[in-house]
């Protein structure tokens, strides 16, 4: 496992390590309502639970047991991918040694999260997250989720426009004055790399007002459709450094 300091030790060691503390901090049973709860601050950037889709960061269905950067449809910081080409799955365990603090576990991954110390809330995330994570469908790993809603009408109506990326790259000047162009997320989430439904979805839903943000609502409430495909064609073709 990669430290901050640089140290490199097993993750099989880790792991038992992990269990261990998980173990003590879970000798009551988990209170799913405190999961639940404390997943919201996890959901802005991940979906779980039947039909989950990509987001800012993965779906977590059948996260357990998972490799590390290994779905399908998601671009991983390349320190996520190496993490997971050098032994990491996703356990209960690791799950609770990685939200300790995620930038150190995986150095220079692009999670914005900046930790949790309480060893009884970690348990009572991981332990909800387990019980409401699924199984994907094998024939189609990111179907999303079937809402019949004005924000929904609009993304349909854009994803069958062909977005101009160089037009997009024009337009993000204003974007990447919060959002770092090189992905990386020090509070404020990447949009680099982000899949063009999720982008196009999430404008129009500060547009529309499904998300609350006064910032993001002033920025996008005079896009066309032409500027928000061409947006979305940009971030979607990054690649973050």
């Amino acid at each position: 496992m990669l430290l901050g300091g640089g140290n490199i030790l097993s993750f099989a060691g880790w792991h038992a390590v992990a269990a261990c503390c998980i173990w003590l901090a879970a000798a009551a049973p988990a209170d799913a309502d405190r999961g639940e709860r404390l997943f919201g601050e996890c959901k802005a950037c991940h979906d779980i639970g039947a039909n989950a889709r990509h987001k800012v960061g993965p779906h977590l269905d059948g996260v357990i047991g998972r490799v590390a950067g290994s779905v399908d449809g998601f671009r991983y910081s390349s320190a996520m991918v190496a993490a997971g080409r050098k032994g990491l799955v996703w356990t209960a365990a690791t799950i609770d040694a990685y939200i300790v603090r995620p930038r150190e576990f995986i150095p220079g991954n692009r999670m914005s999260f900046r930790g949790m110390a309480d060893a009884g809330d970690r348990a009572a995330l991981t332990g909800w997250i387990e019980a409401t994570s699924t199984a994907r469908p094998a024939d189609d790993p990111n179907a999303p989720v079937a809402v019949a809603d004005e924000a929904t009408s609009f993304t349909d109506i854009v994803l069958k426009m062909k977005g101009d990326p160089e037009y997009g790259e024009y337009l993000a000047g204003e974007c990447v004055t919060c959002h770092q162009q090189s992905g990386r997320a020090d509070g404020i989430p990447s949009i680099v790399g982000l899949p063009a439904p999720y982008f196009i979805r999430a404008l129009f839903e500060y547009k529309t007002n499904v998300r609350s943000n006064e910032v993001m609502k002033l920025r996008v409430q005079n896009l066309g459709n032409d500027e928000i495909a061409a947006l979305a064609a940009y971030f979607s073709s990054l690649e973050p450094r």
